[in-house]
C-alpha cells in the first residue's frame, strides 16, 4: 500500500513543485532541483521504486532539466568514497570467504566464559567488533544461528517451570546481536554507510574543509560506541534477567565448532595481516593529533601526500588479495572476482544517487535557498540545534533506510550551519550517528529484522528496549559532540 501511495504522490507533488511554484524568481533552476528531490524523497520514503532505482534518477532528470551535465552527474557515482566501501568490502568478503569471522566469533564468546550475562556480552563484544568492519547484515546474519543454537540447549536442559528465564535470555540475547552491529558501525568510517554519505557530502558542500581521516574518526567514534555498547549489554541483562538467577551455558558446542575449523590456515593468516595493515594505514594515513603530542601520518613522507585518500588504501590492500595465490586448488588466489560480485551494488549506487543529489543542491542554488529559509532557528542554543536534528533522524529512519535519510537530510543541515555560522560538522556528525541509532521496529535496520524473523522476540519487546535506547544513543551523541568531538573535529 505504501508504496502504491508513492508511486503516484512522487510524481504528482513533483510536477506541483515544477508547474506550480517559483521558489527563487529568477533562478528557475532552483524550483527545478527541489521538484526532483521530492521526487527521490518521497520515492526512497515509501519505497515506490527499489531504493537503488530511485538513487538513478538524477542521472535522467538532471540533464534534461539543465541542473548539471550528464557527464558531470554519472561523476558524481564513483568517486573515492565510493572505492573505500568497494576495498574495504572486498577484504570483508575475503574474511568470510576463508571463515575468518566465524573464528574471530568464536574465540571472542569463548574468551568471555558461560553465564548468560556473560555469554550476551561475548555475543555483543563480537558483533561490535566485527561491525565495525563488516556489513552489520553479514554480520548479524553470521551471530544470528549461534545464538539460537545456545538457546535451544537451554531449552533442552531447563526444567518447563523455569523456561520463562531461558525465554528472557533469549530476548535479550537476541536484541543485544541486533543492537551491537549498529553500534559498532558507528566506530569506523566503513562501518555503516551513513558514514562515508557524510565524507562525501562534506566534501561537496565545504571543498575547503579539511576531509574526516579515517583516524580522526576512530578517536570520537569508538569510545562513544564503547560507552553506548555497555550501557545496552547494561540494559538489556537489567531489563530482561532483572536479578534472576539465569543457566549457565554449555560452551562445549563451540569449542566443537572451533575445534572443526582447525589450526588457522594460510589464507586466514593473509587476510588477517591485510586486514591489520589496511587499517593501520587508514587510521595512520594523516597525522594524530592528541594535544600534548601528534603521531605524523605516513602520506606525509609521500611525493604528494594530498594525492593518498583513504579509498586508496582499500582498492591498494584488496587489489593485493587477488595477486596473493591461495594454499588450497592450483591457481587459486585469496580474493576471486566470484566472491567479488557479492559487493552490495545496491548501496554503491544509493550513494551515487545521494552524492548527485547533494551536487544538484549545490550546482542549482537550492542549498543557499533552503538556508536562507532556515534562518528562523538561528536564535536557538547548538545543544537544542544538536538535539533536534538528531531526533528528526532518529525517527525517520526508524521508517527508512538510514543511507537514503542521511542523503536527504545533511545537504539541508549543511547549508542551515552555513548561513547560521555554525561548523557544519556540529550538525551533521550528530546527525549521521542518529541514523544508525534505530533500535526499535524491525524495519528500522536489516539487524532489526533478522532477529525479529527468528519468532523468539515481540513487537513489544523490541520497541520497549529500542525506545530507551534510542533516547540514551541521541543522548550520548550530543553529548560526545560537545566534549570530545570538540577537540577532535576542531569545532570551537
Amino acid at each position: 500500500m505504501k508504496q502504491k501511495i508513492g508511486m503516484v504522490l512522487g510524481p504528482v507533488v513533483a510536477v506541483g513543485i515544477l508547474f506550480l511554484t517559483d521558489l527563487d524568481p529568477g533562478h528557475p533552476l532552483v524550483t527545478r532541483c527541489a521538484s526532483v528531490a521530492s521526487l527521490m524523497a518521497i520515492w526512497w520514503i515509501t519505497e515506490a521504486l527499489p531504493i537503488p532505482a530511485t538513487a538513478l534518477i538524477p542521472v535522467a532528470l538532471f540533464p534534461l532539466f539543465g541542473i548539471m551535465k550528464g557527464s558531470a552527474v554519472a561523476g558524481e557515482y564513483f568517486n573515492h568514497i565510493i572505492f573505500l566501501f568497494i576495498g574495504g568490502f572486498i577484504v570483508a568478503l575475503a574474511m568470510e570467504k576463508w571463515k575468518l569471522h566465524e573464528r574471530v566469533a568464536l574465540v571472542t564468546i569463548l574468551l568471555i566464559g558461560s553465564g548468560a550475562r556473560r555469554i550476551i556480552f561475548g555475543f555483543m563484544l563480537a558483533t561490535f567488533v566485527m561491525s565495525m568492519w563488516v556489513s552489520n547484515t553479514a554480520t548479524t546474519m553470521m551471530m544470528t544461528p549461534m545464538a539460537l543454537a545456545i538457546i535451544l540447549q537451554l531449552r533442552q536442559v531447563t526444567p518447563p517451570d523455569n523456561r520463562e528465564i531461558v525465554n528472557k535470555f533469549s530476548v535479550a540475547l537476541l536484541l543485544g546481536i541486533a543492537y551491537s552491529a549498529s553500534i559498532g558501525g558507528l566506530a569506523t568510517l566503513i562501518g555503516t554507510p551513513p558514514n562515508l554519505v557524510l565524507v562525501r557530502q562534506m566534501k561537496i558542500m565545504f571543498p575547503n574543509i579539511p576531509e574526516i581521516g579515517f583516524g580522526q574518526w576512530m578517536l570520537f567514534g569508538l569510545p562513544l560506541a564503547v560507552v553506548l555498547l555497555l550501557i545496552c549489554w547494561w540494559l538489556l541483562t537489567k531489563m530482561f534477567l532483572g536479578g534472576k538467577s539465569t543457566p549457565a551455558v554449555d560452551l562445549q558446542m563451540f569449542r566443537k565448532d572451533i575445534k572443526e575449523l582447525g589450526p588457522m590456515r594460510y589464507q586466514e593468516w593473509v587476510v588477517f595481516v591485510s586486514f591489520i595493515v589496511m587499517a593501520a594505514l587508514w587510521i595512520f594515513r594523516k597525522p594524530l593529533d592528541f594535544g600534548i603530542w601528534t603521531i605524523p601520518g605516513w602520506s606525509a613522507f609521500l611525493p604528494e601526500p594530498g594525492f593518498v585518500d583513504d579509498g586508496v588504501v582499500a582498492i591498494s590492500i584488496a587489489l593485493a588479495l587477488f595477486l596473493i595465490p591461495a594454499r588450497t586448488n592450483p591457481g587459486e588466489r585469496i580474493m576471486d572476482w566470484r566472491t567479488a560480485t557479492n559487493i552490495n551494488w545496491g548501496i554503491v549506487l544509493l550513494f551515487g544517487g545521494g552524492f548527485a543529489l547533494a551536487a544538484g543542491f549545490v550546482n542549482s542554488g537550492l542549498s543557499e535557498w533552503m538556508g536562507t529559509r532556515l534562518t528562523g532557528f538561528a536564535g536557538a542554543p547548538e545543544g537544542v540545534l544538536v538535539g533536534a536534528a538528531s531526533f528528526l533522524m532518529m525517527v525517520l529512519t526508524e521508517l527508512t533506510s538510514n543511507t537514503a535519510s542521511t542523503q536527504m537530510i545533511l545537504p539541508v543541515l549543511g547549508v542551515f550551519a552555513e548561513a547560521n555560522h555554525l561548523a557544519p560538522l556540529l550538525l551533521m556528525i550528530p546527525t549521521t550517528l542518529s541514523a544508525s541509532c534505530a533500535f526499535m521496529l524491525p524495519v528500522a535496520t536489516p539487524p532489526n529484522a533478522i532477529v525479529f524473523g527468528t519468532g523468539e522476540l515481540k513487537m513489544s519487546d523490541m520497541m520497549k528496549a529500542g525506545v530507551i535506547m534510542n533516547f540514551i544513543g541521541i543522548a550520548l551523541i550530543v553529548v560526545f559532540i560537545f566534549t570530545l568531538g570538540a577537540g577532535v573535529f576542531a569545532l570551537e
